[in-house]
């Protein structure tokens, strides 16, 4: 099993924002640039327009989930930045999960299953 690491420092942060590619859709938009390494980092943000801290907190614990649940069908080597959008706020996680595979394909980093 693959563990992706967390996207920690504001400067990595930073780096995907200035040097990668972005995409968006209605409730995400997601941020890919390669790194040096052999594995994936996953940065997530949710600003406190999205609302207050429960509701930040459920929607980084949905992004998260749905990426840890997907996680083998990513190309090794990415730093992703996940930012939610105030439109997330009430959304299932079906919702977010599907949100997030779709911006994936996007970018064409994920291997389509079937």
């Amino acid at each position: 099993m693959i563990f992706s690491e967390s996207l920690k420092k504001n400067k990595d942060f930073q780096t995907v924002y200035q040097d990668g590619t972005s995409q968006a859709n209605r409730y995400l938009v997601m941020y890919v640039l390669s790194n040096q390494y052999n594995k994936n980092r996953l940065g997530i943000q949710v600003s406190k327009k999205v609302g207050n801290s429960v509701v930040r907190h459920r929607i980084t614990r949905l992004i998260r989930e749905a990426y840890r649940l997907h996680e083998e069908d990513y190309q090794k080597g990415l730093d992703i930045v996940v930012i939610a959008r105030p439109s997330a706020k009430d959304r299932s996680y079906f919702e977010i999960e599907s949100a997030l595979l779709h911006l994936s394909n996007k970018h064409k980093i994920c291997r389509q299953k079937g």
